[in-house]
């Protein structure tokens, strides 16, 4: 990995968040006194573990935890509380827990706490049910979850579809408020950029909640310099591509939930799963989480030897050398080498997985899409992968990734690989091409183009304004994506003589095996050099505009916060993204800090649009 050439600022100390959001549950808790049973979505089980672990909630009056399930819940506490994310079957589900103690004449208290928010829905389907009288509400905040020193996360993963397939805006003043509290806490921040219709939705509401805000934050130093906002279908092509960095590898294979891993007995060589929290503090995996794969195993046995050595230091060591090494050194390199042998574990595991045959032509496939060579073979090979009935999944990011860097596939093409999937797959696929079209991912190209040319006639007739609403009805009927014109424009494929050097990497496309510079991470760094839009506008058209700059603050902020960049990914944020940006960081002495609605990849993204369970 490359040195460090210029030092970045120090990081905010984002444990207040943390502090925050236990303060107030904590808080809500104890408008209902006395003993409670706490039953709680499951979505929300691993963040709560994060802010307040079951010691900690037991100190304030819970009795017993239950998860919210389809299943009755049968408890013998006088007082129920509901800790729940805003959904209608949430409440159809408390509603008929209610009703049936109604019917039974037995007399409850119940209290739902709703999280982040409450919706205006959730009031109508209790007032619908008969039990808005019978229940208290109470919002508990909780819109920021730190991960790592420089991850944060809102944990919402159904921000994505809501929003990216369905249009519900709901998510997007929730948002706007987690902007909004950073900002009161470690901003005022200097300037905002951002890219997408979303983005540019929560910007503008963010400055209303600003405008809103009577307390004044222009005399305190702020830690926060840059916010750039960036909506995930700007760039599809990057979580559709395979991961080969450390942490990409580990999300894509155990599937890392709230920034802890389960890492089961082919990791563990033992008969127990261990779950493990993956974060600066293991020493082992931060050295690692932004290498390339390949590097990985050198680094490890290098790390094992090193280990080694030290323990070999005991040998010789007199008494009082030896008590000094037990009480100073003995629990450290434990608890290291543990760490250690987890994490050859998990390298061994995704070895065997990734090193064969079918792995490689895979990634030599995604790279003949990227560059836009052997289109046919790809095609021939995308074929073969949907007829082995291989991973119905897989087979989708093939496609997808297909259609994207093609500007849509021809209609023969198109129906002929429909048609093959929905064979090998099943024909309840037949939704999830319908969600895969909505959202711009896998589409039909229409001959010529008639709906630019459409578009351009009505803005001639109409305002701006006007005709702006109908080319978003326009793009919404058909998404295109211009990847290759946005390729050429901005180099995302590196042109190198010889082998690309992973070891020893030039730019973010290492993260990629040298084949491809991520899209969203090479809008981030042409707008940062640039301190505008200025010089992008053709790239923007391409992107279908909806790019904004503005100067937040008037605040004479010194150089440290002005390299603090906080990168907020709506819809969604790839591990491969971060390790490319803190690589960006480390090259130009930027601090970035990621802030995303959850955590991404091609996996999560191509579920939550399949109709099916695969």
């Amino acid at each position: 990995m490359a040195s460090d050439r210029m030092g970045g600022p120090e990081l905010p100390d984002f444990t207040i968040l943390k502090r925050l959001a236990r303060d107030q549950l904590i808080y809500i808790l104890e408008q209902l006194p006395g003993k409670k049973d706490l039953i709680i979505e499951p979505d929300l089980m691993s963040p709560l573990d994060r802010i307040a672990n079951v010691s900690i909630l037991k100190q304030h009056g819970v009795d017993k935890l239950y998860k919210l399930e389809s299943k009755p819940i049968h408890s013998n506490c006088d007082q129920l509380c509901f800790l729940v994310r805003p959904r209608i079957h949430h409440m159809k589900y408390i509603a008929n827990l209610v009703n049936t103690d109604k019917r039974a004449e037995r007399s409850r208290k119940y209290k739902i706490i709703f999280s982040p928010q409450k919706f205006y829905t959730c009031d109508m389907i209790l007032e619908q049910e008969g039990i808005f009288g019978d229940v208290t509400c109470d919002e508990w905040s909780f819109y920021l979850l730190p991960l790592d020193d420089d991850i944060i996360s809102m944990e919402l993963p159904e921000f994505y579809r809501d929003y990216f397939l369905e249009g519900d805006q709901r998510w997007i003043g929730t948002v706007a408020k987690a902007l909004h509290l950073l900002n009161s806490i470690f901003g005022p921040v200097l300037r905002a950029y951002g890219i997408g219709r979303c983005a540019k939705m929560v910007h503008e509401l963010w400055k209303e909640l600003m405008d809103d805000d009577e307390s004044d934050h222009r005399e305190r130093r702020p830690d926060l310099g840059v916010v750039f906002m960036i909506d995930r279908d700007v760039d599809y092509v990057t979580p559709l591509c395979s991961q080969v960095v450390y942490e990409g590898l580990v999300d894509d294979i155990f599937r890392i939930k709230c920034g802890s891993v389960e890492f089961g007995p082919e990791v563990t060589s033992s008969e127990k799963s261990i779950k493990v929290l993956l974060n600066s503090q293991d020493k082992v995996f931060e050295e690692i989480r932004n290498e390339h794969f390949s590097n990985v195993s050198n680094f490890l046995s290098q790390k094992a030897r090193n280990l080694q050595s030290q323990y070999d230091k005991r040998r010789g060591m007199d008494i009082k050398q030896m008590k000094t090494f037990v009480s100073q050194e003995l629990k450290g390199l434990k608890q290291e080498h543990r760490l250690l042998s987890l994490h050859i574990g998990a390298s061994e595991s995704i070895m065997k997985k990734k090193t064969k045959q079918d792995f490689q032509d895979f990634l030599k496939t995604e790279h003949s899409l990227l560059e836009g060579f052997d289109i046919r073979e790809s095609i021939s090979f995308i074929e073969e992968h949907i007829n082995r009935q291989v991973s119905p999944i897989e087979s989708l990011r093939l496609l997808c990734l297909l259609s994207i860097t093609e500007n849509g596939l021809i209609t023969k093409d198109y129906r002929s690989l429909k048609t093959q999937y929905l064979q090998s797959y099943g024909p309840a696929h037949l939704l999830t091409f319908w969600n895969l079209k909505r959202a711009g991912l896998l589409i039909e190209q229409v001959p010529g183009d008639t709906l630019t040319a459409v578009e351009s006639k009505v803005s001639r007739l109409v305002t701006d304004k006007a005709a702006g609403k109908l080319t978003d009805a326009f793009s919404s009927l058909a998404k295109k994506s211009y990847f290759r014109a946005l390729s050429k424009r901005l180099g995302l494929i590196p042109r190198i003589d010889g082998e690309y050097d992973l070891r020893v990497p030039k730019d973010m496309a290492y993260i990629f095996s040298g084949a491809y510079v991520p899209l969203s991470c090479k809008l981030i760094e042409q707008v940062l050099q640039r301190k505008s839009w200025l010089g992008l506008e053709e790239v923007t058209r391409l992107l279908n505009g909806n790019e904004f700059a503005d100067q937040i603050s008037d605040n004479k902020t010194n150089s440290d916060s002005q390299r603090t960049i906080v990168a907020l990914f709506l819809g969604g944020c790839t591990f491969s993204e971060i390790s490319a940006l803190r690589f960006l960081g480390k090259e130009k002495g930027y601090r970035f800090i990621f802030i995303t609605t959850s955590i991404m990849n091609s996996g999560r993204m191509l579920e939550s649009l399949t109709e099916t369970k695969t």
